[in-house]
């Protein structure tokens, strides 16, 4: 697969993210079927501005520190189910798309 296809599985598969719910940055590797953690979030920080970006987090649940509590107040909006202020609770916020891993182009 080359980067622009790679890009655009990447940001297809955040933009169905629902709103209030969340995926990991490994969550969303899987999901494409392709790349790890780092290439997810490589690919979020130069391509995804255009998608909600807020609705990919770590791991643990934190949020992205580069974006001023922005993360923080969309997920707040969304009524997104939080451990802390800066914190998602995974157990109940974690989202997976319905057709499973490689599923993710549409």
């Amino acid at each position: 697969m080359d980067r622009e296809e790679y890009v655009e599985r990447v940001l297809v598969m955040v933009e169905r993210i629902p709103p209030g719910r969340v995926m990991s940055y490994g969550d969303v590797a899987e999901a494409v079927g392709v790349g790890g953690p780092r290439q997810v979030g490589r690919v979020m920080s130069l391509e995804g501005g255009a998608v909600p970006w807020w609705r990919v987090v770590r791991a643990d649940g934190g949020l992205p520190l580069c974006h001023d509590g922005r993360a923080l107040a969309q997920h707040r909006a969304e009524g997104t189910p939080l451990r802390s202020p800066e914190r998602v609770d995974m157990e109940l916020a974690r989202w997976w798309p319905p057709d499973g891993p490689g599923g993710g182009t549409g």
